[in-house]
């Protein structure tokens, strides 16, 4: 699995509003655009994507913007990803025994290693929320790291 374009700017977008003192206050797009770096009209198209799946809110007029629809210790990695990206998943190789997934030699093995692979990275990113990566940010929490490189 490869994390898009699109699936980065929607974690650094969340982050950025999870990151601010006071979180329930709006940002506009211009501002989060500003302080991430992002392009602002991709990030609007993110944003609208992000509100449709209720992952932030909107207020709208002088002062509006958007604000995380839910507390930062709830909302995980996994979800930004998936609401930008589409299910999280190793490959589009359908399901062990089904739809004839078996007939060929060695395919359901490989289905198999396929569906575990899309779980562990599904798995993975669920255990990271908003405020784990406001702690890092912070330098309160180190960075995790699963594996040495």
């Amino acid at each position: 699995m490869r994390v898009s374009t699109r699936g980065d700017y929607a974690s650094r977008a969340l982050l950025s509003l999870a990151l601010r003192d006071n979180y329930t206050s709006p940002t506009s797009v211009r501002d989060l655009a500003e302080r991430t770096g992002l392009p602002q009209p991709y990030l609007e198209q993110i944003l609208l994507s992000l509100k449709g799946v209720g992952l932030v809110r909107s207020k709208r007029g002088v002062g509006g913007g958007y604000v995380l629809a839910r507390p930062a210790e709830a909302i995980t990695l996994a979800e930004i990803v998936a609401a930008v990206d589409g299910p999280i998943a190793a490959g589009d190789f359908g399901e062990p025994h089904q739809d004839g997934a078996c007939d060929h030699e060695g395919q359901c093995v490989l289905l198999g290693v396929w569906a575990d692979v899309g779980n562990h990275m599904r798995e993975h990113l669920s255990s990271f929320t908003l405020a784990d990566m406001v702690s890092q940010a912070r330098g309160v929490r180190p960075v995790a790291r699963t594996h040495s490189g």
